[in-house]
């Protein structure tokens, strides 16, 4: 027993100066122990050099981050689709293909084909530019039909009480949190990433009244929105478990204590409020935002 412990400690030792290039490879049970080289990571498919010059040409342009994430996600999955072509070769009957792809088979709606659509129209038009492709082929593509004057379907009282009663009910403490953002963002209308990034500044909480204030919003725009009861009860009850605060802390904090960077963790338990047949629409954070009477022009406030 002695000897084998020994040896464990011999071979731990021997792991620790191993150059990093090299791995250890047993053979059998006393076979001893060779070294292999440790190959170079494969080449993530669908990766492309052309994506990583577009990102940075996005980012030249003083585009929101979010925006640029959005248009290289939505290239990276075309890259993924066409591949293993060559971009080089690439025509608008390609694109066509695509379109086709995207409203058959994966059945998107014409909102989010469009806006996939658009990532590629400025992707071609940059390539374009770039002496990458001969034409801008994606100048002919058209976009989709979309029907336009017609408003979301509002919720009603039962559907805002149980999807207050979902985030309410967020496990590992976060159930105060959770319900400040979801009547921050109801009633205010607030995009996701606007409500992750509101600071303590951005808020006015009075007795009576009450304001939050959005900072380069969508288009780069500020403006002041109202609060009403129901949102400023809502943030003073979690606000009340963080103690002293400065203006520049964040208003939500994630369950690390670190400021949101990701708005879709914040909700778990809208999975169980999605197979509730209280719903007549699929929660998610993006479409409690589309729901809301502000985001919508609609005047009036929520049920509390």
């Amino acid at each position: 027993m002695a000897h084998n412990s020994g040896t464990q400690y011999r071979l731990c030792a021997m792991l620790l100066i191993w150059p990093p290039y090299c791995a250890p490879q047993t053979e059998g049970l006393s076979g001893g122990i060779t070294l292999r080289e440790i190959q170079p990571r494969a080449r993530i498919q669908g990766e492309h050099p052309w994506k990583a010059e577009f990102v940075l040409a996005l980012a030249r342009e003083d585009l929101a981050p979010l925006t640029v994430r959005g248009y290289a996600g939505d290239v990276d999955m075309f890259l993924r689709w066409y591949a293993p072509n060559k971009l080089e070769n690439l025509s608008g009957v390609d694109l066509i293909h695509y379109r086709q792809h995207l409203a058959g088979e994966k059945g998107l709606r014409p909102a989010t084909l469009n806006r996939r659509l658009e990532a590629l129209r400025r992707f071609c038009r940059w390539a374009h530019e770039q002496k990458k492709l001969k034409t801008n082929v994606a100048a002919e593509v058209k976009l989709a039909r979309t029907v336009r004057g017609v408003c979301p379907k509002g919720l009603d009282e039962p559907e805002v009480q149980a999807l207050l009663r979902a985030a309410g009910q967020s496990a590992h403490g976060l159930g105060k949190r959770n319900y400040a953002l979801v009547q921050v963002v109801l009633q205010a209308g607030l995009l996701v990433g606007e409500a992750a990034n509101l600071r303590m500044a951005d808020l006015v909480l009075h007795e009576r009244s009450g304001a939050v204030r959005i900072r380069q919003g969508k288009g780069r725009k500020d403006r002041e929105i109202p609060l009403n009861s129901s949102a400023r009860r809502g943030l003073r009850a979690y606000l009340a478990t963080r103690g002293p605060l400065e203006p520049s802390d964040p208003v939500f904090l994630s369950e690390q204590g670190t400021p949101l960077s990701r708005f879709r963790g914040c909700f778990p338990n809208l999975r169980a409020a999605r197979r509730s047949r209280a719903f007549q629409f699929r929660p998610t954070p993006r479409g409690i935002h589309s729901l809301s009477p502000f985001s919508n022009g609609i005047r009036g406030s929520l049920p509390s």
